[in-house]
C-alpha cells in the first residue's frame, strides 16, 4: 500500500485551478458528489449567462487506468452521444477531453439532473432495455483495444489471489473463505461451459440503478468508468432483484424492450448467477485495494471485520447452489 493517500493533494483550490487550466472558471462554489473510486465535484461557473451554469468534474484515481484506457471510455460515450443515445459524455475543452494538472488527470462533464429509476415498474424496465440494446448495438460494431475484459480471470481468479496474497482474510476464516471462493469459481467455470461461446461486446460494465438518471424523457446513462468487454447479460442482470419468479418477470420486461434494437442470446442466461458471483469476489478485493484511501474506512466501517468475512463465506455458498440451478427462462 502507498504511504501517501491518493487524493491528499486534491484540495478545493487545486480542483478550481485545474478546471481553470482547461477553460472552466469556477465561482468558488463546489459540491463533492457521491463517488469513492474517483473524486467527483459539481462546480458552479463564473459566467452566470452561460447555458452551462455548473459542470461535473471527475478526477481519476491515480494508477487505475492508463490514458489510453480513459480516452477509449471517452470515445465510446462520444460515439453513443453522436447517435442520440442518452449518455453523459465528457465535454471537449482545448481540443481534448482528458486533462492533467499537478499530477491529477480529470475530465469535465455537463451536469444532468434526474432521479433513480423505478425498477419495479414494467414500463421503466422495458424502456431501460431499449436503451441498453442501443448501447450494445453500437458496442458490437468493434471491440475495445485498451479496456480489459470482464471474465472469470479479471473478476474472479485475480482478485481471489490478491486477497489471499495481501492477508485481508482473518486467519481463523482463511480456509473456509478459500474453499468457498474456489468452489464458487469452479461453479462459474461450469456456467461458462454451459453457455458456450458467447459474444463479447463493449459494455457499460456497471449498469445498476445508481448509474442511471431518470427524467420524464427517460434514462440518461452516466459513469462509463467501468466500461469493459463482456457478454450482454452483464448490463442486464443488475436490473433484476427478488425471488426467481420476480426476476423472471423483470427479465421479460427488459427483453421486451431490448430485442426491439438488438438480439439477445438466451445462452447468456447461464452466466447470470456466475457474473453475480464474480462481482461479489471482485467487490471484496476492490474495497481491500482502496483501504489506504481515508474515504473508504470512513464509508465502509463494516469491511474487513470478522462478521464481514463470515457473511461473504455464506454468500458464496449460496451462489454455489444458485449456479447449479436451471437458468431463468427468457
Amino acid at each position: 500500500m502507498s504511504s501517501e493517500p491518493p487524493y491528499s493533494g486534491l484540495t478545493p483550490d487545486t480542483v478550481l485551478d485545474a478546471l481553470a487550466s482547461a477553460g472552466f472558471a469556477g465561482d468558488g462554489r463546489m459540491l463533492a458528489l457521491n463517488s469513492y473510486e474517483n473524486r467527483v465535484y459539481q462546480v458552479w461557473l463564473e459566467d452566470a449567462e452561460s447555458a452551462q451554469r455548473s459542470i461535473v468534474a471527475k478526477f481519476y484515481r491515480p494508477g487505475r487506468w492508463s490514458d489510453a484506457q480513459i480516452l477509449e471510455d471517452h470515445a465510446f460515450t462520444a460515439e453513443l452521444a453522436e447517435r442520440e443515445i442518452p449518455v453523459v459524455a465528457p465535454l471537449p475543452a482545448v481540443e481534448k477531453t482528458l486533462h492533467e494538472f499537478r499530477g491529477f488527470r480529470f475530465a469535465v462533464y455537463p451536469r444532468r439532473g434526474g432521479r433513480t429509476p423505478e425498477l419495479e415498474d414494467p414500463d421503466t424496465l422495458e424502456w431501460m432495455g431499449r436503451f441498453i440494446a442501443r448501447i450494445h448495438a453500437m458496442g458490437a460494431t468493434r471491440p475495445f483495444a485498451e479496456r480489459p475484459a470482464l471474465d472469470i480471470e479479471t473478476f474472479g481468479r485475480e482478485p481471489r489471489g490478491w486477497l489471499l496474497a495481501n492477508n485481508f482474510i482473518p486467519a481463523d476464516l482463511l480456509e473456509a473463505w478459500r474453499s468457498a471462493a474456489d468452489l464458487a469459481l469452479a461453479g462459474v467455470a461450469r456456467c461458462y461451459e454451459r453457455a458456450g461461446e458467447v459474444r463479447a461486446l463493449r459494455l457499460h460494465g456497471d449498469c445498476h440503478a445508481g448509474n442511471v438518471l431518470w427524467t420524464d424523457d427517460g434514462p440518461h446513462f452516466v459513469d462509463f468508468d467501468d466500461c469493459r468487454s463482456g457478454p450482454a447479460i452483464q448490463d442486464l442482470w443488475m436490473l433484476l432483484s427478488g425471488d426467481r419468479a420476480s426476476m423472471t418477470r423483470q427479465l421479460g420486461d427488459v427483453l421486451a424492450g431490448y430485442e426491439d434494437f438488438h438480439d439477445f442470446d438466451p445462452r447468456e442466461l447461464h452466466l447470470l448467477e456466475a457474473l453475480r458471483t464474480l462481482r461479489l469476489i471482485h467487490y471484496s478485493a476492490w474495497l481491500a485495494r482502496r483501504w489506504d484511501d481515508p474515504a473508504f474506512p470512513a464509508a465502509f466501517p463494516w469491511f474487513n471485520t470478522q462478521r464481514y468475512w463470515q457473511d461473504r463465506i455464506l454468500e458464496l455458498k449460496e451462489q454455489i447452489s444458485l449456479m447449479d440451478e436451471a437458468p431463468l427462462a427468457a
